[in-house]
């Protein structure tokens, strides 16, 4: 243990190069270190170790059992010292770590996948994790330190002042159907006629619940009696797919599904007047530091906004 708590990088570097080399002024030179300094160093090493780790003969240096053994565990141990450099440097670089990200679905498709290919490009050692989920459990496991930061809107009940807040942008709602709704071929469509259908909408409350009962309000329209309340993306393609049913989906999401123009690909209604969201944010905990990582894709969703 006392050989241990004194040895330094330096000490196992000189062992090494006297093992390559075979002799201790060269080992030195190489090491830019003066031969007494490197003969004081060795014996040093080899007053605690209890042993010769070397047998000095004419011809040179050559290792005992004893130095054998400790050549093979300063190569071992210099190796585990250059990578933890290496890491430690990429590290501060924001060339690895974890990268914990949440999203409301509408960014999530606009920004972070764009930001996440290009920092797998600039960074292959960096791991995005990405979760989807609605702005009340975003801001609650930001608070809990879940995630890194997180595009949505602050929930009610919420002090802001807790939280670095950056604007992002607003959203607009886009009404899908399946390619043969009565209504795919007309355009552009008003919302009194399609007040009848069957619709699949978020559940209430949801920010793009909210918008678009507040533009059948604005109109003076009763909202449709019809409806299926779910945000899950897979059962609303499952009602598209076998119904008539209208799909309210964020501009980016409906985008995304109906940029293909096969017989299976539903298509989104041109409406005459656009039925906004209100906007989302940019926001992190000012309690937790961004690691260099994080700030890098943090950068990226901004160049995506």
């Amino acid at each position: 243990m006392s050989l241990a708590r004194r040895l330094k990088p330096p000490h196992l570097r000189l062992v090494l190069k006297i093992a390559e080399t075979g002799q201790l002024q060269i080992a030195a030179t190489a090491l830019a270190m003066s031969q007494p300094a490197a003969s004081r160093i060795m014996t040093e090493i080899e007053t605690e170790a209890g042993t010769a780790l070397f047998l000095r003969h004419a011809k040179g240096m050559e290792p005992t059992q004893a130095g054998e053994a400790f050549i093979r565990h300063a190569r071992a141990i210099l190796t585990e010292f250059d990578s933890l450099e290496a890491e430690m440097e990429n590290v501060k670089a924001g060339l690895v770590g974890e990268v914990r990200v949440g999203s409301v679905t509408g960014p999530a498709v606009r920004c972070l996948v764009p930001a996440i290919r290009e920092i797998k490009r600039l960074a292959p050692g960096i791991e995005p994790t990405v979760a989807v989920a609605p702005s009340t459990e975003l801001v609650r496991g930001l608070e809990e330190g879940r995630f890194d930061f997180v595009l949505a809107r602050l929930p009610q009940g919420y002090d802001s002042r807790a939280f670095q807040v950056m604007p992002a942008r607003g959203e607009v709602v886009s009404l899908i159907v399946r390619r043969g709704h009565p209504m795919a071929s007309s355009s552009p469509v008003s919302l009194e006629e399609l007040t009848d259908f069957e619709w699949v909408v978020q559940e209430r409350a949801s920010p793009i619940r909210v918008a678009l009962e507040g533009a059948f309000h604005q109109i003076g329209v009763a909202v449709p009696k019809n409806v299926t309340n779910t945000s899950s993306l897979l059962v609303m393609l499952a009602l598209l797919d076998s119904t008539d049913s209208i799909v309210t989906l964020s501009e980016e999401v409906a985008a995304m599904l109906t940029r293909h123009s096969h017989d299976h690909a539903p298509v989104a209604l041109t409406l005459r007047q656009p039925i906004h969201v209100a906007p989302y944010y940019i926001i992190h905990n000012r309690a937790q530091q961004l690691s260099r990582a994080a700030e890098r894709v943090l950068a990226l969703v901004l160049d995506a906004l």
